[in-house]
């Protein structure tokens, strides 16, 4: 179920073609006050950083704090990534052309927050870390998606 003031902060960025910084600042205190409460929030989240490149950096530094907290402390089992969520996020983070340099930190960043992370996780998070800092090599590799 997607937060309707978030539907309407994603349908404004997109509109001005921008995030700016107090975009980021009203995002945060007064549409997720209390972090993502859903995978669809992320999902949306996700792509909104994908669709609005033009975007102030602290949109990346409170995309990558509101991911990390959901799906580590959000999700169940909690503290841990099983499967299911190493699957979803995974999935979610790859896109269609590998992850954007945000997505490969919040892979990094999961894995290293969670108590314990589902091996596919792990490597997924490796292979998008190298990809981002050598996205121009054409020899594109294939993202580990756990099954």
């Amino acid at each position: 179920m997607i937060n309707v003031s978030l539907q309407d902060f994603c349908n404004h960025a997109v509109a001005e073609g921008r995030i700016a910084a107090a975009d980021v600042q009203a995002l945060l205190r007064d549409v997720l006050p209390d972090g993502i409460a859903h995978r669809d929030e992320t999902d949306m989240l996700i792509a909104l950083e994908r669709a609005v490149p033009d975007a102030d950096p602290a949109f990346a530094d409170a995309l990558v704090a509101l991911v990390v907290d959901f799906a580590v402390w959000g999700e169940r089992p909690s503290g841990y990534v099983d499967r299911a969520v190493a699957a979803w996020l995974s999935a979610s983070l790859a896109g269609l052309t590998g992850p954007t340099p945000a997505g490969a930190r919040i892979a990094v960043e999961v894995v290293r927050e969670a108590q314990g992370s589902a091996e596919a996780l792990m490597v997924f998070a490796m292979e998008a870390n190298r990809w981002t800092r050598e996205p121009a090599r054409t020899d594109r590799p294939r993202f580990a998606l756990a099954a």
